[in-house]
């Protein structure tokens, strides 16, 4: 497997793992910032930018064209199909999907096994095909298992519950529970910003 990769310092890449793979002739390498790391499995393709302190779980596959803020955790399994972007203090738990074309923005949580989608109409009218991936803007929460359909805007600082399916814009500070997803005002409780992430607390060599 052939890479090309640019490692600024004390970027760690544990055997196995590949960093700038080369998907296409005259494609770019891949961009790794200082204090990163890399566990085995992980497959970055060229083009992928990533700031400082960014680590990856294992098996994960991170596509062309995609941007990672710093201080990023994209957790064991995880698939980031290209063109997408990633803000700062984002935490990805294990096994989710993001698709081309989603925007998340920053102090995101976004919990195990979820499922963002960025095509109304999979392998139908292939002539009108336009992916449109969500926007999750900054301080929200996802809950394991959610899933959120094409085109959808999750407002600042909402919080959807586990296994809700997300089929229309969320309002800002909104809570979202159920399937379909019903909107709801954030309790207090759940008003506290994410954290950000002590990114030693997270390194497990």
């Amino acid at each position: 497997m052939e890479t090309r990769a640019i490692l600024a310092d004390n970027v760690v890449v544990q055997e196995g793992a590949a960093v700038g793979f080369v998907y296409r002739e005259g494609c770019g390498e891949a961009v790794i910032g200082k204090n990163s790391f890399i566990r085995s499995g992980a497959i970055i393709y060229g083009d992928v930018q990533a700031a400082e302190y960014f680590q990856t779980g294992h098996n994960v596959v991170i596509r062309e064209k995609t941007k990672i803020g710093s201080h990023v955790l994209v957790g064991t399994g995880c698939i980031i199909d290209g063109q997408v972007e990633i803000s700062d203090f984002v935490k990805l738990m294990a096994n989710c999907y993001i698709p081309t074309h989603t925007r998340i923005g920053t102090r995101v949580f976004i919990g195990p096994n979820v499922v963002l989608t960025n095509d109304r109409y999979p392998l139908k009218m292939r002539e009108h095909y336009k992916p449109e991936g969500p926007v999750i803007e900054d301080l929200v929460t996802l809950g394991g298992g959610v899933v959120v359909v094409p085109g959808v805007t999750i407002g600042r600082g909402s919080f959807v519950a586990a296994g809700a399916v997300v089929t229309k814009d969320v309002p800002p500070y909104s809570f979202v529970k159920g399937c379909p997803g019903l909107f709801y005002e954030l309790p207090e409780k759940l008003k506290e910003k994410n954290i950000a992430l002590n990114w030693r607390e997270h390194i497990h060599e």
